[in-house]
């Protein structure tokens, strides 16, 4: 596991000695190496994944939107670049598990130690266990960073703790924190909680979530380690624009292969993705391979009657938009893509600059919630790309398992009740709706389903819920699917998103 870059190789301390033994955490620790030897800053790669640490905690910032640009500011390219992404992402990712260890070696609680040490021994956990760094490099490295940007005393906390961490492999230590977590062995969840850090609501969700979508609970662990995995960047390529044998032959996409579900996707096995011209001029994009399918399903949907005007009801920031409106372009149909917020909605206008014009109608800026009343029967097919809690995308953003709680599933739930019934007035009888959203749990995809249907039914409407699994088998020969109507994707079994697609047909 971890990141195939190990910066440090090759070193000991500045001395060239191996350190002297660790003594009890919390007890003053000093170098084996003579104070001019001794290591008197930290590297730069180190140094700003603790600024994305910082940023993330201090700040509430997003560690993608964070790290990009201090990549570029600092000067970071190839192995460096990928070490401190590596190390930023994981440790985010990875902080529950990490923290649970620190407390057993520290012999004090996380949240009673300073913000900035914790996330520099999370930091220096991350380098002994998660990855590929010799010992005394992440120790080293991690004690010089603590003293250049905390001081001397905090730098000799850090070197007991680290210490103490690297006298055990990662397999003892999720032994320990599973077996403190739950002594007595009666209640797993927790101890998969701690050892495959997650919050134990996400826990208990993701549990429900694959029996409730017909699979097995047994397959929690699995779901829960590929959670942790980093996953490699997928591109696609946008219809009529770019093919992905294109996108293949160029130089910056050498190391890469074909997706393994959609025909527009190509799997990034390394390099910039920023580097391509088509990704830099907006025939193609970053996508995950559950996000196009879903849009490729919709736009494959079997359909009554005509089929000239699509709608993305939720377009921000763009992405399946961008493949809507290039599909809809082959087809001689035209796309409408609201926003509610301006600054997505010119995220959007981005995302569709490569576009034929005649294929997009409008980039709106207003509230989806009231779309459906105000063009009723407009459309003929309509993505409703709820937002939500992006539960189903927890490796790629390693800080939002510990910034969400089950209190957002509330205030999420009635905006998507409310999409998804603005999109079922929006659409035109025999057209087609498609239901995303980046998340398995239950409250955000079969509940709302529900409640929409039978709020319809109060009314009168005649909505129909159309095989998906049928439209996604015809696009995705092999794909392995549960015996449902509905579809959800995952990350342990299908390598995506845990994206979920109903599709329903209006009937009347």
């Amino acid at each position: 596991m971890g990141s195939e870059s190990s910066r440090g190789d090759g070193r000991r301390d500045r001395g060239g000695r191996e350190r002297g033994p660790a003594r009890a955490a919390g007890q003053q620790q000093r170098t084996a190496a003579a104070p001019s030897a001794r290591r008197k800053g930290a590297d730069v790669p180190r140094g700003v994944a603790f600024d994305v640490l910082r940023a993330v905690a201090a700040s509430d910032s997003y560690a993608n939107l964070v790290l990009p640009p201090m990549l570029r500011d600092r000067g970071l390219q190839g192995r460096d670049a990928g070490f401190t992404t590596e190390l930023a992402y994981g440790t985010l990712r990875l902080h529950g598990r990490y923290d649970a260890i620190i407390e057993l070696c520290a012999a004090r609680s996380a949240d009673s130690i300073d913000g900035p040490v914790l996330d520099l021994l999370r930091l220096g956990v991350h380098q002994l266990l998660g990855m590929r760094v010799p010992a005394h490099a992440a120790v080293s490295e991690t004690v010089g960073l603590t003293r250049e940007r905390v001081g001397t005393g905090a730098s000799q906390f850090v070197n007991a703790v680290l210490r103490a961490v690297s006298k055990a492999p990662l397999e003892t230590w999720l032994e320990r924190i599973g077996d403190a977590a739950d002594p007595d062995g009666a209640d797993p969840l927790a101890r998969l909680a701690v050892t495959q850090s997650h919050p134990a609501w996400i826990v208990r969700a993701m549990r429900e979530a694959l029996v409730g979508a017909g699979r097995t609970a047994d397959e929690l662990p699995a779901l829960l380690e590929a959670d942790n995995a980093p996953p490699h960047v997928t591109l696609v390529a946008r219809p009529g624009l770019v093919t992905t044998a294109e996108l293949a032959a160029t130089p910056a996409a050498a190391a890469s292969r074909p997706g393994r579900w959609a025909s527009t996707a190509l799997v990034l096995d390394g390099g910039d993705p920023a580097a391509l011209d088509a990704v830099r001029d907006g025939r193609a994009g970053v996508q995950d391979e559950g996000s196009q399918l879903v849009t490729l399903a919709l736009a494959d949907a079997p359909l009554d009657g005509p089929d000239e005007r699509w709608l993305d009801l939720c377009a921000g920031p763009g992405g399946k938009a961008a493949l809507l409106g290039a599909l809809a372009a082959q087809r001689g149909a035209r796309l409408v893509a609201n926003e509610v917020l301006p600054h997505r909605a010119r995220l959007v206008e981005h995302a569709l600059a490569a576009l034929p014009a005649d294929a997009v109608e409008a980039v709106r800026t207003g509230d989806g919630r009231t779309l459906g009343e105000d063009e009723p029967g407009a459309y003929d097919r309509v993505l409703v790309d709820a937002p939500c809690t992006g539960l189903g995308a927890l490796r790629r953003r390693p800080e939002s398992r510990w910034r969400r709680t089950p209190a957002d599933l509330a205030v999420l739930g009635d905006l998507q009740r409310a999409l998804l019934a603005s999109g079922l007035q929006a659409v035109r009888p025999g057209g087609v709706v498609a239901y995303v959203t980046c998340s398995p749990h239950l409250a955000e995809t079969q509940l709302v389903v529900k409640d929409v249907l039978r709020a319809a039914a109060r009314r009168g409407d005649v909505i129909e819920l159309i095989d998906a699994r049928e439209t996604l088998r015809s696009l995705a020969p092999g794909l392995e699917l549960a015996d449902r109507p509905d579809v959800q994707l995952w990350p342990h079994v299908h390598g995506t998103d845990a994206m979920h697609l109903t599709l329903l047909r209006r009937n009347a």
